[in-house]
Formats: structure tokens, C-alpha cells, sequence
């Protein structure tokens, strides 16, 4: 049989089980499908796609649905990812972008994504091992005490007070608070001991004791707050009728819980040349996710790398292209607001 012919038969069978929660026959496809070919060709076809485990039967006399295999090659064919409309992408751009903080952009992103998805939506926080510092502020609190503000490329705010042994010297602390952020601005995590270890070099031993605080109190920041971490919204969204199959929501919600399990998948589907990466079924390799799909992209760096990634989780009878195109378009944003 025609190749052609075989991915438009399996795409529309995809297609309309998705859209019906059904198995589809070959009438079905006959009538909601201009397919050019009879129904016996096209029968001859969804043969062919059962042979080569494509498509299976769920039981007899029934239509076929997708296989995990289907859903794969599915995805594979898809050239584009359909855009979002005019409405949908200004209501994300304004949803986003009057988020007070990274917090709030955070929480803002994953309900978005749970609500355009109708699925479960992650979304991993800008880790500190990938972001740069923007710049650091130090300010006095009374005659003996110092706040120490960390700001990162990435909109991530951290704060912690000094406590010293002898008065401020305002004058040092500004001196200090430039050399910080010509030394150590711009530089990623790994780059910074270097960086801040050279900083004692031309303040008078007397003040060096400030600058090994500071420098001790950045770094202990820096390395506390380093931890990866997700956020998950929607994850009711799995026990809506027809979502997913009720024995799978508890083995999901159960790998759900396992941060650990989606930190992995996150690293693991940031190596695919993919611009949006698709897990299916058992690709995840986890047994609790095996009736789940998993769409994911980076966002956060303009440049076309990512410092931290943004997906959805739903049936394997999930709209892949929808899925996708939402995941890529909040994610798109979400780089955007975090560059400003």
C-alpha cells in the first residue's frame, strides 16, 4: 500500500479517537474523511497498521485505536506545531506579564498551561546551577547588620542578613557592592568561586573580614538554593471522565509526587534535537506514567539554549498538536518576561 496513504489513515484514526473517546471503524473513517480510496483499500490499510502494531483492536467487533507505536509515528509526522490563535497568544502574553514576581510567574505558568491543556501541567523553576547572577545589592540594617540581595538573570530573588562583630562602614559596603557586581554579574554558578575569591584583594585588612562575610553568605545562598524543584497544577484535570483510564490515576499521581522522577525526565528529554519533545506510553520508562504522554521545551534563554523546562502530562488519547502548541507558546513567553 501507498506510505502516504497509510500515515493519512493513521492520522486520522488518531484524529477521531481522540476527538471521540471511540475505537474507529473504517466506515467512520469513509464518512468523516476524504481519504480518495474505497473502503475495502482503506480496510486493507488499517490492516497493514494492525500487522505493523500501529493500531490495535480493543476487542472484537471493535474499531482499532492508536498503539503507543501509532501515537509515536503520529508525532514524528507532525511538520509544524499549529500556532495558537490571535485571542489565545494575547491572553497568555497579559495572563504573564502582570506577574509581580518569579513566583508569581511560576504559578502563572503552570495553571495557564493546566487550563489551555486541560491536563496536568509542570513546570521546573529556573535552576541556579543555570542561571547568572544579575546583580547583588547590598544594603545596611542598622549599625551591624547587612542585607545581602541576590538577583539572577532569571528573576530569582534571595535574601539573607549579615550579622557582624563591629559598625558598618558605608563607604566600604558601597565599595564592596561594585566590585561584587563587576566581579561576579553575569557569571554562571560554577564560574563565581574564582570570581569571589579575588575580591579581598585592594581593601585594608581591617575590611577584609566584611568582604569574607559577604563573599561566605553569597556562596552558602547560592549552594542552599541550588536544589531543583517543579511545580504541578491541574492534577485534577486526571480524574476527568474519559481522561485517562481510572486504574492509571493512581500509579500517575503516585509518579506525580516523585519530583525526582519528573526532574529526570526533564533532563533526559532536554538532550532530544526536538524544539518540543514528546515521551509516549512506556518511553517515559517509569511504570506509573505508562498511560501517560509527556510534552515538554526549555524556556528562559533567549539565546536558544533553556535554564529550566515547561511541559504537560495527559493520556496517550491526548491533542498532541494542541499540547504541544501550548506548551511552546508558554514557554515563549515565559522566556521573554524573564529577559526583561
Amino acid at each position: 500500500m501507498s506510505e502516504d496513504r497509510r500515515l493519512d489513515v493513521l492520522r486520522a484514526i488518531v484524529e477521531d479517537y481522540v476527538a471521540t473517546k471511540e475505537p474507529v471503524g473504517s466506515r467512520a473513517l469513509v464518512e468523516r474523511h476524504s481519504l480518495g480510496v474505497s473502503p475495502a483499500t482503506i480496510r486493507n490499510d488499517m490492516a497493514a497498521l494492525e500487522e505493523g502494531g500501529y493500531i490495535a483492536q480493543p476487542h472484537t467487533s471493535a474499531g482499532r485505536v492508536p498503539t503507543d507505536k501509532g501515537y509515536r509515528l503520529f508525532v514524528d509526522q507532525l511538520s509544524t506545531v499549529k500556532p495558537l490563535s490571535s485571542p489565545e497568544r494575547r491572553a497568555i502574553g497579559t495572563f504573564l506579564e502582570t506577574a509581580q514576581d518569579l513566583d508569581d510567574v511560576v504559578d502563572r505558568a503552570v495553571r495557564l498551561i493546566a487550563q489551555l491543556t486541560q491536563q496536568v501541567a509542570v513546570v521546573q523553576y529556573p535552576s541556579l546551577r543555570r542561571s547568572a547572577l544579575r546583580h547583588v545589592e547590598l544594603v545596611p540594617v542598622g549599625l551591624r547588620h547587612l542585607l545581602v540581595v541576590l538577583i539572577t538573570d532569571t528573576g530569582r530573588v534571595e535574601q539573607r542578613t549579615l550579622e557582624l562583630g563591629t559598625d558598618l562602614d558605608e563607604s566600604v559596603v558601597a565599595r564592596l557592592r561594585t566590585r561584587l557586581n563587576v566581579s561576579a554579574a553575569g557569571r554562571r554558578l560554577s564560574e563565581l568561586p574564582v570570581a569571589l575569591g579575588e575580591l579581598t584583594d585592594g581593601f585594608a585588612p581591617a575590611d577584609q573580614v566584611l568582604v569574607n562575610a559577604v563573599v561566605a553568605v553569597v556562596e552558602e545562598t547560592l549552594a542552599q538554593e541550588s536544589e531543583e524543584r517543579v511545580v504541578l497544577a491541574g492534577t485534577a484535570n486526571l480524574a476527568r471522565v474519559g481522561s485517562t483510564d481510572v486504574r492509571s490515576i493512581g500509579p500517575v499521581l503516585e509518579a506525580l509526587e516523585e519530583q525526582v522522577v519528573l526532574l529526570r525526565l526533564f533532563s533526559e528529554m532536554a538532550e532530544d534535537h526536538a524544539a518540543v519533545a514528546v515521551r509516549i506510553g512506556r518511553e517515559t520508562q517509569h511504570d506509573g506514567l505508562v498511560e501517560t504522554s509527556f510534552v515538554t521545551t526549555g524556556y528562559g534563554d533567549e539565546g536558544g539554549g533553556s535554564v529550566a523546562r515547561i511541559g504537560s502530562i495527559g493520556p496517550l488519547r491526548m491533542d498532541y498538536p494542541g499540547t504541544m502548541s501550548a506548551v511552546r507558546a508558554v514557554a515563549r513567553y515565559l522566556t521573554r518576561i524573564l529577559a526583561q
